[in-house]
């Protein structure tokens, strides 16, 4: 009897601590703190808000928020969906030292994955990158990569495709991980989407489809795994354009993703998207905000609880990284701003006025005074290296996808000029693209306001900034026949005439020069610039027409803007940005004529060839009619 009276007692046990598990677990919320696209913001910034200059970001604060989040909940996941480096003087030891990566594994991230920027510097400072993360001893987060191709060595060179390979197995990158979580087994896998893989043409990787690589990872997580929960660390983004908005395609697509922390489109998403059975979620960039998620399982069926994205301005308690970031800041010192001759708290000059903020640049198609600036400074480089050699530059060329920061009221830092135009790298290894010489002829000059003035609306990247030469443009007139009128500017101030045939002195960034040659491709044949010598010979290798300095130095976009800067007046004690740069200077005006002759006078070749066309049509449209009206009338 006695015997019997414990084995119902371990019986009754036994059910009640089943029941109570399986209770809290059905009852339990998964809390997600996440961000995306920091970008080596690893210290707080300034940006200008409502009229008003607004301290944010940094890594002290978002360590903080994580500290808070795990004294609010032990079991939360940290998570990060790529493009963690590359947009801060941070990036310029991204191969040898991988602050960012290491700094996300000091605040306590469970996972990242790779974005596009995480291969700047192509596929050895990728490898370069996290071999240094894991000889550093300092823990780091998993890092998740499931579609890039490290077998198939097709268009790519194998020995680097091989080391990129022995570095993410040295660091332990995989394809997903499985975390247990209140009783929860959560599978996390991270991608790249194809907008991101184009913006990677220097990855020397080949990459999977990444819808067919989430199906596949999502049914080893559901069927071999037996996960609960699937998360998907996606560097792909969400746009406006339902067809191009890549993580809701996926979706769609892929009905076992429970939840979506989307990056590289720098969304913010004020409320999640939810496709079917899938959350998307997107926290915006730099580390200006992270996102906050608590879902809860429902009718076997993930819902969101509660959900905020919330601003980084908090003053910080205890800087606990505070000792970590200043040794990634003697090192940049050390390895890459000796090289310059500055300081990284240098203090450059100093600004009355606020220029557009970076979030709201490029939005509308209009010119730019940041954009003045720094074409400005491009030329300004030429004169100081040239001197009394200085042969006149017709045009200095920006454009907006490579400006990546702006200024704000007050002083200005060598650090806030860096991530204006922190991409890239040159041929010396140093961070930054340098400047660039090409030729162009009149006609291509002018090519190139028209592909301003008609691409940008296609593709945003394509407006362009330009110094040297003024036009307007009325977007109301047909596609490739959009502008009024184009001048060049003499060093006088006069207005000069473009001739067509005429070679023209031109300075830009080298991603820009080798991107106008993809003109041709992007106006379907109708448009051509053909990036030139100054002998008139079609340039092949764009790194030979790099601008070195009197001491041999590649003269870094950047830099030239540093220079500019300090070569103004100075207002107390410090060189001052011209109040000129407070506004537009008339370089590029938008004509919004609506009326007939604004839309239809002045045609050029294309759209008269394209009117001809209409005009054929038209006509055989009216042949075709009347024949089939005077048969039916000869059968009456």
């Amino acid at each position: 009897m006695k015997n019997l009276k414990k084995l119902l007692f371990t019986i009754f046990l036994s059910i009640f601590i089943i029941s109570s598990s399986s209770f809290a677990k059905e009852n339990s919320t998964i809390n997600i703190f996440f961000t995306h696209d920091i970008h080596d913001h690893v210290e707080d910034f300034n940006i200008s808000e409502n009229g008003q200059n607004l301290n944010i970001g940094g890594y002290e604060r978002i360590n903080q928020a994580i500290q808070n989040q795990l004294k609010e909940d032990k079991d939360s996941l940290i998570l990060d969906a790529g493009d963690y480096s590359m947009g801060t003087l941070f990036q310029t030891i991204f191969s040898t030292e991988n602050p960012s990566l290491r700094l996300l594994g000091e605040m306590g991230y469970d996972a990242t994955t790779l974005g596009n920027h995480e291969f700047d510097f192509r596929t050895r400072g990728l490898a370069d990158s996290l071999l240094a993360a894991k000889n550093s001893g300092d823990k780091l987060p998993e890092l998740l990569t499931a579609n890039i191709d490290l077998e198939n060595y097709e268009n790519v060179d194998e020995q680097e495709v091989k080391n990129l390979k022995n570095a993410f197995d040295e660091y332990g990158v995989k394809e997903y991980i499985v975390l247990d979580k209140k009783g929860y087994k959560i599978g996390i896998f991270g991608l790249m989407g194809n907008d991101s893989i184009s913006n990677a043409p220097m990855a020397g990787v080949n990459f999977k489809d990444q819808i067919e690589t989430a199906k596949k990872i999502t049914s080893i997580l559901k069927e071999e795994e037996k996960v609960d929960l699937i998360i998907c660390l996606s560097h792909s983004g969400t746009w406006e354009d339902k067809s191009k908005s890549e993580d809701e395609i996926m979706a769609k697509e892929v009905k076992d993703i429970d939840l979506i922390i989307s990056g590289h489109t720098h969304t913010e998403l004020l409320e999640p998207i939810i496709v079917g059975k899938t959350i998307i979620v997107s926290s915006g960039e730099y580390g200006k905000k992270y996102g906050k998620i608590e879902i809860q399982k429902e009718d076997d069926k993930w819902k969101v609880k509660n959900y905020n994205l919330i601003k980084l301005t908090d003053e910080v308690e205890n800087k606990e990284l505070e000792e970590k970031i200043q040794y990634f800041k003697n090192k940049v010192q050390e390895n890459y701003l000796n090289h310059f001759n500055l300081e990284f708290n240098e203090i450059l000059g100093k600004t009355n006025f606020s220029f557009i903020s970076e979030d709201d640049l490029g939005t509308e198609h209009k010119e730019e005074p940041l954009a003045n600036l720094i074409t400005d400074s491009y030329i300004h480089a030429i004169k100081n290296i040239e001197g009394n050699n200085y042969e006149r530059i017709a045009a200095s060329i920006v454009p907006y996808g490579t400006i990546r920061g702006s200024l704000t009221k007050g002083n200005i830092g060598v650090a806030d000029v860096f991530n204006i135009s922190s991409l890239g790298i040159g041929p010396d290894k140093i961070s930054g693209y340098p400047l660039i010489e090409v030729y162009l002829s009149g006609k291509e000059l002018k090519t190139t306001a028209e592909v301003d003035a008609s691409i940008q609306p296609i593709m945003d990247v394509a407006q362009l900034y330009i110094s040297g030469m003024n036009y307007s443009f009325n977007p109301n007139r047909l596609i490739f026949n959009k502008l009024d009128s184009i001048y060049l500017i003499d060093e006088n101030g006069n207005k000069e005439e473009i001739k067509d045939d005429e070679l023209y002195r031109v300075v830009t960034g080298l991603y820009t020069a080798q991107m106008l040659s993809i003109v041709k491709d992007q106006s379907f044949g109708l448009m051509s610039i053909v990036p030139k010598n100054k002998s008139g010979e079609e340039i092949k290798d764009f790194e030979k027409y790099i601008i070195h300095d009197k001491d041999g130095k590649e003269v870094k976009e950047w830099y030239a803007l540093a220079e500019y800067i300090k070569s103004f007046e100075k207002e107390d004690g410090l060189p001052t940005i011209p109040e000129e740069y407070s506004k537009p200077l008339g370089r590029k005006i938008v004509n919004n004529d609506k009326s007939f002759s604004g839309i239809f006078s002045h045609p050029n070749h294309i759209a008269l060839g394209l009117y001809a066309i209409i005009l054929i049509i038209i006509l055989i449209v009216v042949f075709v009619v009347r024949f089939i009206i005077k048969r039916r009338k000869k059968k009456k």
